[in-house]
């Protein structure tokens, strides 16, 4: 029997309350709008199904990716044949006491930005326009304007396949730049974060968050989809200067470009294929290259 049928059989007999689709666009689930079906997607509404669900896709040989919002990632065109867990609807926020909010993976950022606003509690408002999920964002320690997830995370609840949930603080992340434990870990997966964050007037932090999202809005091209920054701030450089130094501004193959607004970011002007971003990622790169000197690393998780 074929893995998803193995699969499909556990599902039946151990959670059949699990909500499972077949051939299941992933262009719909990405802020690229680009992909073709995940052989399998599930969509655990809980800590204990994800547990029990990775246990069974180990068992069957499914190879499951957890997704959460999509939004740092570029899908083949022909699709994966492999599970795609969905943590869409495990997206509970909850105040803690001293300060702090648990957030499951599912949720995201921009809410737990917007939920401990309304709670009074300062720390957040950098993440309030990144658009992921908290699962996602500890993993590559999300940041923006000066401000990144190592710095107020406490502890996050982790799955690892061969020992079990624990809880891992924030000083054994291994946090660095677009970078934690986790991505050493590509089994791993993040099920909530505790947030430490310290009071002030629920006005103030939100003039700050709209002060950011006004920035944020005047400078990158969020009227089209995109994964966000394409690559990675090289050392001593920003990527997006670097590419229009180039002369890449503007470069189109097929529906993708690099926008003419802010070069860091590639964009789908309409119908773009995964070929067509992976075309133009490499030729910037090239370019890049042979201006500068300096060789940009994808910020996108390309995923096959």
């Amino acid at each position: 029997m074929r893995w998803y049928e193995l699969l499909d059989e556990k599902l039946r007999d151990y959670l059949p309350d699990l909500p499972v689709s077949a051939e299941e666009p992933l262009s719909k689930y990405t802020s690229f709008r680009i992909g073709g079906p995940a052989r399998r997607m599930a969509f655990p509404r809980n800590a204990e199904q994800l547990v029990l669900l990775m246990s069974f896709a180990g068992e069957c040989g499914a190879r499951p990716f957890v997704l959460g919002n999509g939004t740092n990632l570029l899908f083949p065109d022909e699709g994966i044949d492999r599970l795609v867990v969905n943590t869409r609807d495990m997206a509970d926020i909850r105040l803690l006491d001293g300060g702090r909010v648990r957030a499951e993976a599912g949720a995201s950022l921009a809410r737990v930005a917007n939920y401990a606003c309304g709670q009074g509690l300062a720390g957040l408002e950098f993440a309030h326009g990144i658009p992921g999920s908290v699962g996602g964002g500890v993993c590559m320690n999300a940041g923006a304007y000066g401000g990144e997830l190592a710095q107020v995370i406490e502890g996050v609840n982790v799955l690892f396949p061969d020992e079990g949930v624990r809880t891992v603080p924030c000083g054994d992340m291994a946090f660095g730049y677009r970078h934690s434990l986790l991505m050493e870990h590509h089994d791993a997966v993040v099920l909530s974060a505790v947030f430490a964050l310290h009071p002030d007037d629920s006005a103030a932090i939100r003039g700050r968050m709209d002060e950011l999202m006004a920035r944020r809005k005047a400078s990158q091209p969020l009227e089209y989809p995109s994964a966000g920054s394409t690559f990675k701030r090289p050392e001593g450089h920003f990527a997006g200067r670097l590419i229009e130094e180039a002369g890449c501004k503007g470069l189109t193959m097929g529906g993708a470009q690099v926008s003419e607004k802010h070069a860091g970011f590639v964009i789908n002007v309409g119908g773009a294929a995964c070929a067509d971003v992976l075309a133009l990622m490499a030729e910037v790169q090239r370019r890049v290259k042979e201006n500068s000197g300096v060789t940009l690393e994808p910020e996108v998780r390309i995923v096959k």
